[in-house]
């Protein structure tokens, strides 16, 4: 019988970031992660805001304690959620024509407060200890990519 050689699948991060086993990623903008999709699919089921609010108050409940990949990954898709009702919406492409699509179909108004907590969210994304930030541990891509998404939220 031949045997198989099996190779190992390429990184999912830059070569220098660390990886978990919840997190694949590809790219650095918010919808380029496994964990961020998912939670797309289950944002379908909703046709109000209270998804969306409930996921980002999972990241600011955490206060100052330790904020998980995952949630992280899904509040960020929580906010760009926010930023698309608001006529910001990320670039289009395979990965966030779900959303568009979600948006397009819900016409919501984003009352301030939750353009707040959105801003707050990445706040608390961004600042220690955040298992995603250590992740992407000053990557320019990253750090652009949320920069992006807290201006489209200001000018929303």
């Amino acid at each position: 019988m031949d045997s198989i050689e099996l190779l190992a699948a390429p990184p999912m991060l830059h070569a220098d970031h660390a990886i978990t086993g919840t997190m694949g990623a590809w790219d650095a903008s918010s919808f380029g992660n496994d964990t961020a999709n998912d939670w797309v699919y289950d944002l379908e089921e909703h046709s109000d805001l209270s998804f969306v609010e409930a996921t980002m108050k999972k990241v600011l409940k955490a206060g100052d304690g330790y904020l998980d990949s995952s949630l992280a990954c899904e509040a960020i898709a929580a906010v760009e959620v926010v930023a698309s009702l608001l006529g910001k919406p990320p670039v289009l492409d395979a990965y966030t024509e779900k959303v568009a699509k979600w948006v397009s179909t819900h016409a919501l108004e984003v009352p301030d407060n939750v353009v707040r907590m959105a801003i707050d969210t990445l706040d608390r994304i961004q600042s220690a200890p955040s298992e995603l930030s250590d992740l992407w541990e000053d990557d320019p891509d990253w750090l652009a990519a949320m920069a992006d998404l807290r201006e489209r939220l200001a000018t929303g």
